[in-house]
């Protein structure tokens, strides 16, 4: 029986103690995560408060700039309209290519070149295939662009506050950044797939595809015909729907200039967007029609393009090692 009862102790004791240690551990774990809570939800409302501070802050000094342009041309429409929308988009194209176009004539620096896409290609690039895109890119910005943001214009200029003296607040530009990219992405695939059947393929778009490995200023190397439908409509309309400041769309067409580029470059560089998805298009033509390949996905024009080593690669690089080295190509089987 005392053996029994000392037992039956040892065991309470035990029950107790285990208890007391879950008591313990629950507390601890309660006092740790609402200690986390508490600094967590301090630093978010801090940072919350701050970001909201340099967002106010930017905004009145672009403000203040805007104005000063304003002022210096004397509030003519049309004067502000062309620096905004062929100007400034039409330097921020030539000036980041022309980094780019260093590399690929003189294969230097490395810093770039070691991140080549297709291996082998343009090293050095043909320098009279590069005279025929870079002229062809030019006629296109001067004879096929730049005339069309005169009906653009009076169309912005119907709307009535494309050059309005208060900017647009950033979340504002935020939405329509959105809507530009949803518009772009749904009339650039419909009509990339138009120029790829067969008959408008010979006589148009064959042309932007004589680059299977391409190169930044090749982005604006098209027919006149193509230039139109694919390249300018589809970044014009979102604007143009919107009724957009001219500040929006200086800074809408500097980023699409600038992402299609990118998308060209044939340089998977450190902590841009990828060009695996374009550069794929280039090289196999009938995969890969989009802009960000969610209509590729759902009408299934991604499907080879998924089973490769390039889609393991299509995703932004954190790193300073090439991806081509960090995942390179399967070894081809000897014959």
């Amino acid at each position: 029986f005392q053996m029994r009862k000392d037992s039956g102790y040892s065991t309470m004791a035990e029950q107790q103690k285990q208890e007391e240690k879950l008591w313990d551990a629950i507390k601890i774990t309660g006092c740790v995560l609402g200690t986390g809570l508490l600094i967590f939800t301090a630093l978010v409302n801090f940072l919350s408060w701050y970001m909201q501070n340099i967002w106010d802050t930017s905004g009145h000094f672009w403000q203040t700039v805007w104005l000063k342009f304003y002022d210096y041309f004397e509030g003519d429409e049309q004067k502000i309209f062309f620096v905004g929308a062929a100007l400034v988009p039409g330097l921020a194209f030539w000036c980041f290519n022309g980094i780019f176009l260093v590399a690929d004539v003189t294969g230097k620096p490395t810093c770039i070149t070691r991140y080549r896409i297709q291996l082998g290609k343009n090293d050095p690039v043909d320098t009279k295939k590069l005279r025929q895109a870079i002229y062809t890119a030019l006629c296109n910005q001067f004879f096929i662009s730049l005339p069309m943001l005169v009906p653009m214009f009076y169309v912005m200029k119907w709307w009535g506050n494309t050059f309005s003296k208060e900017l647009p607040t950033f979340h504002w530009f935020l939405v329509e950044l959105s809507i530009f990219t949803l518009i772009e992405e749904i009339l650039f695939y419909y009509s990339h797939r138009l120029v790829h059947l067969p008959l408008l393929y010979k006589h148009i778009h064959k042309k932007h595809h004589e680059w299977t490995a391409p190169i930044g200023v090749v982005s604006i190397y098209a027919h006149p015909l193509e230039h139109i439908v694919s390249n300018t409509l589809p970044v014009m309309t979102g604007p143009m729907v919107m009724g957009s400041h001219v500040v929006s769309i200086a800074a809408w067409f500097s980023l699409a200039l600038i992402t299609t580029s990118i998308s060209h470059c044939g340089y998977h560089l450190p902590f841009l967007p990828s060009p695996e998805f374009h550069d794929f298009h280039h090289l196999k033509f009938n995969q890969c029609y989009g802009v960000l390949g969610v209509l590729d996905y759902l009408h299934g024009t991604d499907t080879v393009f998924r089973q490769t080593k390039a889609f393991e690669r299509h995703k932004v690089l954190f790193s300073l090692t090439p991806l081509s080295e960090s995942i390179p190509e399967a070894p081809k089987r000897a014959e």
